[in-house]
């Protein structure tokens, strides 16, 4: 396949920025998404032009670095997958397509399509951790979880972080990957010792970050690649509720 790419190009934070347009050759179907602009990148290369500057890591769609926005959708077309479980096949030959990074004031351009998403990981800091005295493991029997339960904080566990929930969002909400963080460890007895001071704090850190409100648009669910149900964000604001008037 023959392609046209759009990529936005920029060379640090304060930089304006551009859409650059490459032609891309010699794309087979079945390649990823990512191996195709590794092929770019050598070819610029050995042109002697900069590669683009983009993330990744696993390539198993876990660890949620390859975070691109493509043809205006976060991770690209179809549903419940990241960038690096995108396949080539999905294009067809002769098209354009438009690739750039996330966009939203609380993730700031590095480079290219490399966004600073810290402000997840200051997030999670706050309070997305359980403190457990160190010693023998604990027999797993002696703490029954009703299956309802484990089966919920498992769903909500399986956020990988990548903030395609942000970048879907007009209002640039954090609210799903919160209210995954926050509602996976409520659902869990070890978690109940700081479950109110959990969800206050990493509440505050969120609005403190510059995220946005929910407005109910969905688009953060569609949006996801493990398909966080927007439930947990119903669950994040009853937590917070009940923290509230427990004081």
């Amino acid at each position: 396949m023959k392609l046209q790419l759009r990529v936005w190009r920029q060379k640090n934070e304060d930089d304006k920025g551009r859409f650059v347009t490459y032609d891309k050759d010699s794309v087979v179907p079945d390649m990823s998404f990512l191996e195709m602009l590794d092929e770019l990148n050598r070819e610029l290369t050995a042109r002697g032009e900069e590669p683009i500057a983009f993330e990744s890591d696993c390539r198993e769609g876990i660890c949620g670095t390859c975070s691109l926005v493509i043809d205006g959708i976060p991770h690209g077309p179809g549903r419940g997958a990241a960038t690096c479980q995108l396949y080539m096949r999905r294009f067809k030959d002769g098209d354009s397509i438009t690739i750039e990074p996330w966009r939203a004031k609380p993730f700031p351009i590095i480079k290219d399509l490399v966004v600073d998403r810290s402000a997840f990981d200051r997030i999670i800091q706050v309070g997305g951790f359980v403190s457990v005295n160190t010693g023998g493991v604990q027999d797993a029997n002696c703490l029954p979880i009703p299956k309802v339960d484990q089966e919920l904080a498992m769903d909500a566990a399986a956020c990988i972080g990548c903030g395609a929930c942000v970048a879907a969002c007009k209002n640039a909400s954090a609210m799903l990957f919160v209210g995954a963080k926050v509602s996976h460890l409520s659902l869990l007895p070890q978690g109940q010792p700081e479950r109110y001071t959990r969800v206050k704090k990493m509440v505050a850190q969120m609005d403190a970050e510059g995220f946005g409100a929910c407005t109910n648009t969905y688009e953060c669910e569609a949006a996801c690649p493990k398909e966080i149900s927007v439930g947990f964000i119903a669950r994040l604001n009853r937590e917070f509720m009940r923290a509230n008037w427990e004081g």
